[in-house]
């Protein structure tokens, strides 16, 4: 009785006469099983993804298990060795890693472009031989550079990806992340993301919506969102402050943001990136879960 839930609370209440009636007959038979109450089904109009870094104390093969059991299809930011072991459990990859040279040394650094191409033509036939299809990528710090600079320079560095990409249908997704926490870091405005894939010009360079980074950042998240959908093509979640779980904790109302992305007809994963806090790590997770579930 200690861990009775508000739902089990009103069900017993509203059945207790009923109950006290048929007492007798269960005690005239203890095999009797209990019927289990089993779990809602989620509405299908979020699909749910979970960073799997988040989570690094579970083995990939446990995780993937108790992930499915959740409702969750995507486990992602895996390398490809990972795939096949997420695959195996009717699982995919809505955000895969595996090519360039990490979050600091990007794009918009020219001199780094020979060494980011080759990197990347490696990994995105091997994205695509997995029947996968976003592949992540960064702008690196912007090192004193312009936002005209930035521009330029990751527009000439990804356009020799762009035939590749098309040719695989992969799609290179660059994440907007936080410069405060990602001290420097140039692609930290969504306005600035959003006009480099104006100028690259293909369907398959978009951004990694990050709904925590870009509360730091600039806030206005539903507006950004109904305005600069189509140049999506993931979203990731996460508490603010502190990157903790989405719940009443934290200063954002995770079920209207939901609300608006499903609105925008947005089809794309959403994938939780929240370090939990809770003793309970998979419970967490799977609160969070609804919480995004409308």
């Amino acid at each position: 009785m200690e861990n009775i839930s508000r739902r089990t609370a009103i069900k017993t209440a509203l059945v207790g006469g009923a109950a006290l009636a048929v007492s007798g007959l269960d005690a005239a038979n203890p095999a009797k099983k209990k019927k289990v109450e089993t779990k809602e089904p989620l509405k299908g109009n979020i699909r749910h993804s979970v960073s799997k870094w988040c989570f690094g104390d579970y083995p990939l093969d446990e995780f993937c298990g108790i992930c499915k059991n959740i409702g969750i299809e995507s486990i992602e930011l895996l390398d490809p060795k990972d795939w096949p072991v997420v695959q195996q459990h009717g699982l995919t990859v809505a955000m895969c890693q595996g090519a360039g040279l990490g979050i600091d040394r990007g794009f918009n650094d020219p001199k780094l472009h020979d060494e980011l191409v080759a990197s990347y033509e490696q990994v995105i036939p091997l994205v695509a031989e997995a029947g996968l299809t976003n592949l992540i990528c960064f702008s690196g710090k912007r090192n004193g550079l312009t936002d005209l600079q930035g521009w330029e320079n990751c527009e000439k560095g990804l356009k020799r990806l762009m035939p590749l990409a098309e040719k695989h249908n992969v799609v290179l997704t660059m994440e907007l992340l936080n410069s405060v926490g990602h001290k420097d870091y140039q692609c930290d405005h969504t306005v600035w993301g959003v006009e480099l894939c104006r100028r690259v010009g293909s369907p398959n360079f978009k951004l990694l919506y990050d709904i925590y980074h870009m509360q730091i950042m600039e806030g206005n998240i539903i507006e950004n969102i109904q305005k600069y959908h189509e140049y999506f093509s993931h979203i990731h979640t996460g508490g603010n402050p502190g990157r903790a779980e989405i719940d009443e904790t934290q200063e954002l109302y995770y079920p209207a943001i939901m609300k608006a992305i499903v609105e925008t007809g947005y089809k794309g994963f959403v994938g939780q990136e929240f370090v939990p806090r809770q003793q309970d790590k998979i419970a967490s997770l799977e609160k969070c879960i609804r919480i995004c579930d409308v």
